[in-house]
């Protein structure tokens, strides 16, 4: 099949799983995860309509993003390292992995100077795995109140979280309820418009859109299997 079928496809599932819980398929996006796709492919998706290109590490969107083009968003989805931060805000246009107050005073110091204001999420480590990167459920209140109070160019508008694996998509659907009541909970402490909840992959994206994801990051679903990593 080709992209835009398989795209058609993904729709579909996100049309029913909305039915299901009463929502507009509107208000679910699509995050295309292109990570070792190469930049002709990424064109593809980009041309399909995909609402953003995710990309999980930021030296891989500084090789493709200017061969690409048009206007179609572009998040990053994987860890930031301090040092790769002036790079990431150089080249896309959202960052769903602020996970620590040092990565937070980074940007601002970067973005300052120029008077942009970056859209982040937090990305929330929801099932408290040791191997994995993200903020505490306990302790995100702190990096949000960190975000607003001391981070003006910085501009919080989402969470983001990725579940202890399982293949069976029904198991994730109790960390996809953590962090929608997560959101609600910080939106009410801090008088937050409604944030976005970034949760889904390819196996339980259904799940997740049907506990309230306005976000779904997907890879294989749509590009078939991951190429071989160069």
């Amino acid at each position: 099949m080709s992209f835009a079928e398989n795209l058609a496809a993904v729709r579909s599932r996100i049309a029913s799983a909305c039915a299901r819980a009463g929502r507009d398929p509107a208000t679910v996006g699509i995050v295309a995860v292109s990570k070792t796709q190469p930049a002709e492919v990424v064109i593809e998706a980009v041309a399909a309509g995909v609402d953003a290109i995710g990309e999980n590490r930021v030296q891989e969107a500084a090789v493709k993003r200017p061969l690409v083009g048009g206007a179609t968003p572009w998040h990053l989805i994987g860890p930031l390292q301090r040092n790769k931060a002036k790079l990431a805000l150089d080249l896309l246009d959202l960052i769903e992995t602020v996970d620590r107050p040092e990565l937070a005073d980074r940007l601002e110091a970067l973005g300052a100077p120029s008077q942009r204001v970056l859209p982040v999420f937090i990305e929330v480590n929801i099932g408290v795995e040791d191997q994995k990167s993200g903020v505490l459920p306990v302790a995100s209140p702190a990096l949000v109140e960190r975000i607003l109070g001391q981070c003006p160019h910085l501009r919080l508008c989402g969470v983001m979280t990725v579940p202890p694996y399982d293949p069976d998509p029904r198991r994730s659907r109790p960390y996809f309820e953590a962090l929608r009541r997560l959101a609600r909970d910080l939106e009410r402490r801090f008088g937050l418009s409604p944030l976005q909840l970034s949760m889904g992959m390819s196996e339980d994206f259904e799940a997740a859109v049907e506990e309230g994801a306005t976000l779904v990051r997907l890879g294989r679903v749509l590009f078939g299997e991951r190429r071989i990593a160069p």
